[in-house]
């Protein structure tokens, strides 16, 4: 059987395995998949979906955007995208209006170089008006006008 072309994601998914010092059955059973589908993958000749990809990353405790990348489901750039935005939305050291303007500033920055501001720009909606968020963060003052940044 010829293998597929999934960015060598089965040679990575063995070495992480490897280094976790986890057999091929003790991952499948972690991530919730059977050792036969899992060594498919392994060895290149399954291309694993999203969801198994996840399951697979929680297992390793690896991030899934790495594994996404791998697969050719997610953009190398995308996922530094994504990670960049959790780690803002994750920082309590700053409160959640600090976080939207952040990512706020960081979407103007993103399109004024010339990428995209994500499938749904941090400040939800197309002239930069309120303080939308992803993730479990919920915005708070989305009403309100973006306070100057000194």
């Amino acid at each position: 059987m010829a293998s597929l072309n999934v960015g060598n994601l089965g040679e990575y998914l063995r070495e992480q395995r490897r280094t976790a010092q986890l057999s091929l059955r003790q991952l499948a059973d972690a991530a919730g998949v059977s050792n036969p589908y899992l060594s498919q993958i392994e060895r290149g000749l399954r291309k694993p979906s999203a969801e198994v990809l996840q399951q697979v990353a929680k297992a390793l405790r690896i991030s899934a955007e790495t594994l996404y990348v791998r697969a050719g489901i997610l953009d190398e750039r995308e996922r530094e995208e994504l990670e960049t935005r959790a780690v803002i939305l994750a920082d309590p050291s700053i409160n959640e209006r600090q976080k939207n303007v952040l990512l706020q500033i960081y979407d103007s920055f993103r399109k004024e170089n010339g990428f995209d501001a994500g499938t749904e720009s941090a400040a939800g909606a197309p002239d930069g008006a309120g303080t939308k968020t992803r993730g479990p963060h919920t915005a708070v003052g989305s009403d309100a006008e973006t306070p100057p940044l000194n």
